[in-house]
């Protein structure tokens, strides 16, 4: 029987692993020939903040999967939840006018740990999912007020809402857009709220604390003045609702300016326009708060999550409803034409309900608002003083460093260099997930991550910059 149960992972090598990979599994945001070349990395298990290779060797998760694991890997509380709700009913849907106990009560708990205005929501399989239904949503919406001329959604460049048709067309990544004819009709853009790309401007000398936190309260009331600007171009009558992230994760963690949100809510007030927070990455904990709004002080109409709510073990989204929009939705009647088969499935609410109640248990939400995220804020701080980082950031247990190749005025590397993909390249050999966008160096490790472990990253990542720094000189690029 041992011999049966024995994990496959143990009993065929990386090469043949990589083999069938490159021969069968086509992976996601991936250049295939490249990969099939090289040959992926097989993961084979998982623990707390870490994992292993199929060739044993152990790795530092500090990405959280991908922004999800908040719990960390190899809880039990959540695969015996799985394990009991898979035993009693493995799958129901949601139409019908049916309904399992998970959901329902899912639905209870998301409303108690959520914003007030929100005591509604609708379930998805994913992120993506989420946002697509905020599309045919908020067009329902203004539809049943008499009012369908108002259709079009403000997003911005570098955001990212997921890769379905409307989640990509919602995002502002370029690339995306120039595969499959993006973005939709009725999705606009607007510049995206980064100080230090945008609203810097070149200093002979590095700004003192007090002068760049001017500069950035200052560009952030002006970057919010560019969706007043799109607005009144388009015509508030047209415009149904802006949709942005707190802190925009997969852009690079850029942490807007105090000053940004506060002003955008009060744009959106001014003309009636909808307000939507894609809290999929900055939900159920990672800044320090149950939601990413909370830490910035806006109110949403609106909120997408995923990733966390389950911490990455079972797939699961969804949109948290906010009363102005349920109201309507409910006193007005009319079938809402939209769903998904696995809107609300039993095991992954069942899994839900244990990692939220697992959270609140472990106190980890305030855990990173007290101890960990401060923290981390002040060991990550000290990497600016390297030779190659120009600026860093981070809001709770997520994290970002901007390599330069001149710190005084903040001039980056030639992008054709990839420096973010060779400092990516020390931290995987150096037994570190640590995530590239461009030049900009990103972390978002589990929630259950400790002191001693946070300095154990820091080293990592002291390393690695340090390495890349070694190849910059060594190269003539510096």
């Amino acid at each position: 029987m041992n011999a049966i149960l024995k994990s496959a992972a143990a009993v065929r090598s990386t090469q043949d692993w990589q083999a069938a990979d490159a021969a069968h599994y086509l992976h996601p945001f991936t250049d295939f020939k490249s990969l099939a070349h090289k040959g992926s990395r097989v993961i084979t298990r998982g623990d707390n903040i870490y994992l292993w290779d199929s060739d044993g060797h152990k790795i530092l998760d500090a990405m959280s999967g991908l922004w999800c694991v908040n719990v960390g890997y190899g809880r039990t509380e959540l695969i015996e939840a799985a394990t009991r709700q898979m035993t009693e009913l493995p799958f129901y849907n949601s139409f019908f006018q049916t309904a399992t106990p998970p959901a329902i009560e899912l639905a209870e708990l998301l409303a108690q740990v959520s914003p007030p205005q929100f005591q509604h929501v609708f379930f998805s399989g994913s992120g993506s999912e989420g946002n697509d239904t905020v599309v045919r949503m908020v067009r329902r919406y203004w539809d049943l007020l008499g009012q369908p001329e108002r259709s079009v959604i403000i997003s911005r460049h570098n955001a990212y809402h997921g890769s379905t048709m409307a989640g990509a067309s919602l995002g502002g990544m370029s690339g995306m857009h120039a595969q499959g004819g993006l973005p939709i009709p009725g999705i606009t853009h607007i510049e995206q709220p980064f100080w230090f790309e945008l609203g810097r401007g070149a200093q002979p000398a590095p700004l003192s604390p007090a002068a760049e936190k001017a500069s950035r309260d200052a560009f952030g009331l002006t970057a919010a003045g560019w969706l007043e600007a799109k607005i009144l171009e388009i015509g508030a009558d047209k415009v149904a609702a802006f949709i942005g992230e707190p802190v925009q994760g997969a852009g690079g963690v850029i942490v807007p300016p105090e000053t940004y949100w506060p002003e955008v809510q009060c744009i959106c007030d001014k003309y009636g326009v909808l307000l939507v927070s894609d809290e999929v990455i900055c939900g159920f904990g990672r800044t320090g708060h149950w939601f990413g709004c909370e830490r910035f002080g806006f109110k949403p109409d609106l909120m997408t999550f995923a990733k966390g709510v389950t911490s990455g073990y079972v797939p699961l989204g969804g949109v948290m409803v906010g009363e102005r929009i349920a109201k309507v939705l409910i006193e007005q009647g009319g079938e809402f034409n939209h769903g998904y088969t696995y809107s609300g499935h039993p095991v992954a609410c069942a899994v839900a309900l244990a990692n939220i109640r697992l959270i609140q248990r472990e106190g980890l939400v305030e855990r990173v608002h007290d101890d960990t995220g401060p923290y981390l804020a002040a060991q990550f701080a000290a990497l600016a003083e390297h030779p190659l980082v120009g600026e860093v950031q981070s809001c709770g247990l997520m994290a970002a460093l901007q390599i330069v190749k001149d710190k005084p005025s903040g001039r980056p590397f030639d992008s054709a260099l990839e420096i973010g993909m060779l400092c990516r390249g020390h931290c995987f050999a150096s037994g570190l997930i640590m995530r590239a966008v461009g030049d900009r160096m990103i972390i978002a490790p589990p929630l259950v991550i400790t002191r001693a472990q946070i300095d154990e990253m820091i080293t990592l990542i002291r390393h690695c910059l340090d390495l890349t720094l070694a190849d910059v000189r060594r190269n003539g690029w510096l």
